[in-house]
């Protein structure tokens, strides 16, 4: 065959791969996804056919390995055979009649019941939730597990540590899980391994990303919970990673950056829920399931507080966490307030949203002044027109904060509190966990915070933000493109 010859076929060749791969994307890639997501990956695909097969076999499929998911069905089973607190919930008036779907749709989705007689006390103050934490750690008498996006030592939190190691010391079971790709990103976490190394204690890196000792998985998937239990009798469970406030970065305290989370302390038959997050992530990460201490726990305390834990990402079929925010937003008779720091929506919540808004109920976003994140920000940016145009009030928290919060309520009737982003991160592609809370009591509580921070916001107007340069209208909708490649 001579050099012509050769040329020829390799070129027919190439381009019947390249034809083949094209046919094969717009069979395949719009399996199951949002159009919108599909319509990103194929044009990518076509663009740019090498970089973007490749790619998409890397970041296509938002799931857990198959072994990950059957350990999660396997916990699934367990948490439903032994919850108990279902009695003490109270369906006296004025239970709302929309509630009972959207509780069997948590139910279902999740398998954590609905629970009655737990108490709750909250923070939103990061100094003071770090410490209620740290002493709830030097009470322990049997076991602490405590699991962090980020958990990593510094100066604000050596004293956690310190707690955790004396804790050790005396006898406690001491278990940690920290998310692995979410915490080896800071200057900190090569003394924290250091120091748990020395400690003595068993932890263990989440959805771990080291292909030279075999730990891979899609890297983009990460375990964003929050939760410390205390001798599977009290709970922690927030917004807050366990981290100074500033992040541990250079340019964040250039800037003046500091975090403001959310935590909230359970006492009562949750916290067998919240406690069982944790197992399930210990079970996937080490192979061992502690069912003896996930036990349910056995005393009710004093609380009127009905709680139903809601995890969600991709080790489950379903978005809970979207599923369960799009219910609640629907079923709002009068007043819905959302926080959170990333906002970035897909089309079914932004309809929830602008729909209450134009049916007439009082809809407030709070979100920051300024971001940290520059395509998130960005990106969240480029929803507020819609929003305000359907009669949502949108208030900036002034910066140089960032408000890191992630809670709803709803009416004057649910709460639901949180690790969980109103954002398409968090409802595919992050393990969170969220509580939904039925109390007159807390719920006043976090009206009384969110009142403190529209105290510190400014309201965002229709009129202010059509008025910003035509350069910033483009970044702004360039960014949104992003968020639906996923």
């Amino acid at each position: 065959m001579d050099s012509g010859t050769f040329l020829a076929v390799v070129v027919i060749i190439a381009v019947a791969v390249d034809v083949t791969a094209r046919i094969l994307a717009l069979i395949f890639v719009p399996k199951n996804r949002r159009p919108q997501t599909a319509l990103a990956w194929l044009l990518a695909i076509w663009f740019l056919p090498y970089v973007g097969i490749i790619l998409f076999l890397i970041l296509g499929r938002a799931r857990l390995p198959r072994a990950r998911r059957r350990k999660q069905r396997e916990i699934n089973e367990y948490i439903l055979d032994t919850t108990e607190g279902f009695d003490l919930v109270k369906r006296d008036p004025p239970w709302p009649p929309w509630l009972e779907p959207i509780v069997e749709l948590n139910r279902t989705l999740g398998s954590m019941p609905l629970v009655g007689g737990n108490s709750a006390e909250m923070w939103n103050n990061n100094t003071e939730s770090l410490a209620q934490m740290t002493a709830a750690i030097r009470a322990a008498k049997k076991t602490v597990h405590c699991e962090f996006y980020i958990l990593l030592l510094d100066d604000a939190t050596a004293d956690f540590f310190d707690a955790l190691e004396e804790a050790h010391g005396r006898g406690v079971i001491v278990r940690v899980l920290l998310d692995h790709l979410g915490n080896a990103q800071y200057p900190g976490y090569r003394r924290t391994v250091k120091r748990l190394n020395k400690m003595g204690i068993q932890w263990r890196r989440m959805l771990p990303f080291r292909p030279s000792r075999a730990q891979f998985q899609r890297p983009d998937l990460r375990n964003h919970r929050k939760l410390l239990v205390i001798d599977g009798a009290v709970a922690f469970t927030g917004s807050q990673n366990v981290i100074e406030p500033g992040y541990q970065r250079r340019r964040n305290h250039r800037r003046g950056l500091r975090w403001k989370d959310y935590m909230a302390r359970f006492e009562g038959p949750v916290v067998a829920g919240i406690d069982a997050l944790f197992v399930t992530d210990w079970y996937s990460e080490t192979g061992e399931l502690l069912e003896r201490e996930a036990a349910p726990a056995r005393t009710t305390g004093a609380g009127d507080l009905d709680c139903q834990v809601v995890p969600s990402g991709p080790g489950f079929d379903g978005e809970n966490n979207l599923r369960l925010f799009n219910s609640l937003v629907y079923a709002a008779q009068k007043r819905v307030v959302l926080t959170s720091p990333y906002f970035v929506p897909d089309d079914s919540m932004l309809y929830a949203i602008t729909t209450a808004a134009q049916s007439g109920l009082d809809v407030e976003l709070f979100v920051s002044e300024i971001g940290d994140q520059f395509l998130v920000f960005h990106a969240q940016r480029s929803y507020y027109e819609a929003l305000l145009r359907a009669g949502v009030k949108i208030w900036l928290y002034a910066g140089p904060t960032i408000l890191h919060a992630k809670h709803l309520t709803i009416d004057d009737q649910i709460s639901v509190i949180g690790s969980s982003n109103m954002d398409m991160r968090s409802f595919s592609l992050d393990l969170e966990i969220s509580v939904m809370v039925r109390g007159e009591e807390f719920l006043r509580e976090l009206r009384a915070i969110e009142d403190a921070n529209r105290a510190m916001s400014r309201e965002l107007t229709l009129e202010e933000w059509l008025a910003r340069p035509v350069r910033v209208r483009v970044l702004d909708n360039l960014a949104r493109l992003t968020a639906a490649v996923q």
